[in-house]
């Protein structure tokens, strides 16, 4: 496989700074599962108050932060109601119906949101003869949606009609920190409507591992059961957890660079001749376009962009994605429209 110079497939690909890992190595440590890692207990207490918790739990994916939240919440043969598009759906091994015996009805959503229009519609009657309709999920920001931000004045009316039908709510709060920089509401105003919430440290904040899930002291006692029978439990943690701590400290505000970076990107692919998008729908760091007016496939671009070593991801047979992060600089961005001009008009 040729040198992969620039790196737009996904903010999972950045690596942890100096900085950051001389932070890890000088971190205090201990058993996380007698409780006694200082600093994981730390990045707990600050993921509880970033997000108005009563508590949180570090766990090593988001994946697992869906899935323990969606075992919890729902009994086998509950419905989850989801955007089409989300995560727990499409990428993670069909976990709800393997772990939780969960059902899912994905919604049509715009660009990754649904309303609570829609919630309403889908919610089904109370019958022997249906699943029982249980939890919503709202992923935010929008991956696939091609980073869209939910609405602050959206996710309460979602999380308003599903309450008032005795429905658990649910964040996949991969990005969140991404539509907080984006829309200067705080974290803790997008999740308080939800029963559950996490974040993600290993993408756009550039930890190496780990996400940290939020909710009740009961909810989060029962997760620590989950989290010690998937395996998830550690033990000097700390060394991990200070990644999280070092990057809420430092690379949370930073987030607007790589959105600058991702309109900038948008504004000069929109200007190629065969490639279709609407700059003006970038709203953090994700760029979706398609590609289908060059004649060719997806994958026959990304093999020409990755003989020049651009990488992006594979959307669908006629949409490419690009990410930008931490380790992309604007100069990254402009070298990587030259490639892509290149791969088209040759």
């Amino acid at each position: 496989m040729p040198e992969i110079k620039i790196d737009l497939f996904s903010d999972t690909m950045t690596k942890p700074t100096l900085e950051m890992r001389r932070f890890m190595c000088d971190a205090e440590v201990g058993d996380e599962q007698k409780g006694e890692d200082p600093t994981v207990n730390l990045l707990q207490e600050m993921v509880a108050e970033l997000l108005g918790k009563e508590a949180a739990l570090y766990l090593p994916s988001g994946t697992m932060c869906n899935q323990i939240s969606i075992k919890i919440h729902c009994r086998p043969g509950d419905e989850i109601l989801l955007d089409r598009t989300a995560h727990p759906l499409n990428s993670e091994a069909g976990g709800p119906a393997a772990l939780a015996g969960a059902m899912v009805q994905p919604l049509q959503g715009k660009r990754g949101i649904f309303s609570a229009e829609q919630v309403k519609q889908s919610i089904r009657p109370i019958t022997r003869y249906q699943p029982r309709t249980r939890l919503v999920s709202v992923e935010q920001t929008s991956n696939m949606g091609g980073g869209t931000v939910w609405p602050l004045q959206t996710v309460r009316e979602v999380c308003e009609v599903a309450h008032r039908n005795h429905l658990l709510t649910h964040m996949d709060g991969a990005r969140l920190l991404n539509a907080v920089v984006a829309t200067q509401v705080p974290a803790k105003d997008f999740a308080t409507d939800f029963d559950s919430a996490w974040i993600d440290f290993s993408k756009g904040l550039g930890a190496p591992v780990g996400a940290a899930l939020a909710g009740s002291k009961e909810f989060i006692s029962e997760a620590w059961q989950w989290k010690q029978r998937l395996g998830g439990a550690m033990r000097q943690a700390g060394i991990i957890a200070a990644a999280g701590v070092y990057a809420l400290r430092h690379h949370v505000e930073r987030l607007v660079v790589d959105h600058e970076n991702a309109r900038f990107l948008a504004h000069g692919l929109a200007e190629f001749r065969g490639t279709t998008l609407d700059p003006r729908e970038v709203e953090t760091n994700i760029v979706i376009f398609d590609i289908s007016k060059t004649g060719r496939t997806s994958q026959e671009i990304l093999e020409r962009l990755l003989a020049q070593g651009l990488r992006m991801s594979i959307v669908s047979s006629s949409r490419l994605r690009a990410v930008t992060h931490l380790d992309i600089s604007r100069k990254d961005v402009e070298v990587a429209l030259l490639i892509v001009k290149k791969v088209l008009t040759d």
